[in-house]
């Protein structure tokens, strides 16, 4: 339940800490007086929308909490606890609106994405506004409804997941099979592509080595001729390597005689160990090179071979192999299409199958509840000033297939008068039937939430009299159950309340100025009576209010 609510810097309200009882809360004060601005800063908390507008003139943001108790709530405290945000039985909404607009959201001091902080709203509260008297003329309100009083919503979003994996699983089908033509003709391509490939016979050592091997090939005369040339001046007499080694012999011959020559001697002797091994590799590299023109033509030819399939497959001549495992994984993926096709279908018929059982199974709940609900709106209605009107829960079958929602369509009918057939709800009920029709489902779909704690704002709009007293009586025998916060404009609903909370509003030098305060018995009585009398309380309407309260208990 609501313990606490904390408002600061918010529209007309400067700062207000405002307690909570048990039971049923109600709220009054003159029109205009701000009352409204309870349920927008509850709101606000809950995760609702909000923007800079809402923070007081001259402030730089607007802040609200609010504190609930959820010590006994199993499914609150689950929620909290799969989010991290547990905290011993109790639960802290905050939400700071700043004037440019940025907001913040905590849950239990812990900062939390908007869409969090809402969906822990959602087990907490639910609100009863005038304007769910037209949302009421919906067809997914009414579904709504039927499915929150039916306890089937969780059976229903169960059935969507079905719904939308299905859809999905048709809409690859639907994909491969128009892609087809175009997957054979793809195909066939990929196949001549493979073919050329194949026929190449690549090897990798080949494609990374034939580029220089064409080269090495193509100048093999010119090579021999340097090699040739650089290996005379290095191995004749008198040549390099004998020069160094005379001249290491004779400088290591030096180093005997001072030390300081032994590290030139050791490079001296370096050099002529690899001149030596220079005239060793040469003499093998000429041998592994000889002239011939039809082995250059072949490397050629093999070469432009080569660098065709590179060009058509964009890649380097290094990298078709690779490129030839991509044709090779291509061909493969068209060839298992078909295989995908049957597979999706075989995924199709189970999903169907399964959807099929969750909608009977949808379809039995719904058909049931509709029936109690129909009979248990009809039955309140006629204590709210409707005598002799009736409420149906129509369920209409759809066409044959698989329908998010389920099979059927959910239709509120209504006949206001004995003898008068049944029809849509937005072609019979005028405003005030709409409200009081609202307010009997409400008061009867209420029965079946979760939320601990149930708003209803102003939903009494439209009756009065011993119809407005039954109202009360309906929303008193809630609160035995859930904590009920009512803001009313009916005397005879407000003294139902087991605590009374007035707002007024002044104004001041900075501005209007909204406050909330909770009365005392003595100031319930004159607040009551304001409402039945007027700015001006006379004795006769102080006693009348006393009267009232005293029979509400």
């Amino acid at each position: 339940m609501l313990s606490q609510l904390s408002v600061k810097n918010l529209a007309v309200v400067e700062t207000l800490d405002l307690a909570f009882s048990p039971g049923m809360s109600t709220v009054t004060g003159e029109t205009g007086a701000g009352k409204s601005i309870l349920l927008q800063a509850l709101n606000l908390a809950l995760g609702g929308r909000g923007d800079s507008s809402l923070v007081r003139h001259g402030k730089d943001k607007a802040e609200v909490s609010a504190v609930f108790d959820v010590l006994n709530q199993q499914k609150i405290q689950a929620y909290l606890q799969e989010q991290s945000l547990e905290d011993e039985g109790e639960c802290i909404l905050r939400r700071i609106i700043n004037a440019d607009g940025r907001s913040k959201a905590f849950v239990n001091g812990a900062s939390v994405p908007l869409s969090v902080l809402k969906g822990v709203g959602e087990l907490l509260v639910d609100m009863h506004g005038q304007n769910e008297h037209q949302l009421l003329l919906r067809p997914d309100q009414q579904r709504n409804l039927l499915d929150a009083y039916a306890q089937s919503t969780e059976a229903c979003a169960l059935l969507n997941t079905i719904v939308a994996e299905y859809k999905a699983t048709s809409n690859q089908i639907d994909e491969l099979s128009t892609n087809q033509d175009l997957k054979q003709q793809q195909q066939a391509l990929l196949q001549h592509q493979l073919q050329e490939l194949e026929n190449a016979e690549l090897m990798q050592d080949e494609l990374e080595h034939i580029e220089s091997d064409f080269k090495t090939s193509a100048n093999a005369a010119s090579l021999i001729e340097k090699a040739t040339a650089i290996l005379g001046q290095l191995e004749q007499e008198s040549g390099v390597n004998e020069q160094l080694n005379g001249l290491s012999y004779e400088l290591s011959l030096a180093a005997e005689t001072d030390e300081k020559l032994v590290p030139i001697s050791a490079l001296l002797s370096s050099a002529q160990v690899q001149t030596q091994e220079s005239i060793y590799e040469l003499t093998n590299y000429l041998s592994s090179l000889s002239v011939d023109e039809q082995t250059t033509t072949e490397l050629e030819a093999r070469l432009s071979e080569l660098h065709d399939l590179a060009r058509k497959h964009n890649c380097q001549i290094t990298e078709l192999i690779i490129a030839k495992d991509k044709v090779v994984a291509e061909v493969e993926s068209i060839d298992g299409a078909g295989a995908s096709i049957d597979a999706l279908q075989q995924q199709q018929n189970q999903l169907s199958q399964q959807y099929q059982k969750q909608a009977k199974r949808l379809s039995k709940i719904r058909a049931e509840k509709a029936i109690h609900l129909s009979n248990a709106v009809t039955e309140a209605m006629q204590v709210l000033g409707m005598p002799g009107s009736e409420v149906k829960v129509n369920l209409a079958r759809k066409a044959e297939g698989v329908h998010y929602n389920g099979d059927e369509g959910v239709d509120f009918l209504v006949k206001t008068n004995v003898g008068s057939d049944f029809k849509a709800l937005k072609k019979v009920a005028s405003g005030g039937e709409l409200s009081r029709i609202s307010l009997a489902i409400s008061v009867v779909s209420s029965d079946s939430e979760y939320t601990p704690t149930l708003i209803f704002d102003e939903v009494d709009v439209g009756i009065s009299g011993a119809v407005a007293e039954v109202v009360g009586q309906k929303l008193k025998q809630l609160s035995e159950h859930y904590q009920i916060i009512c803001i009313t404009h009916l005397a005879q609903v407000a003294s139902f309340g087991h605590q009374h909370l007035r707002v007024s509003k002044a104004q001041q030098d900075e501005g209007a100025q909204t406050t909330v305060e909770q009365l005392s018995n003595h100031e319930r009585v004159d607040e009551v009576a304001r409402i039945l009398g007027g700015a001006t309380i006379t004795d006769k309407a102080r006693k009348a209010a006393e009267e009232m309260i005293k029979q509400s208990v």
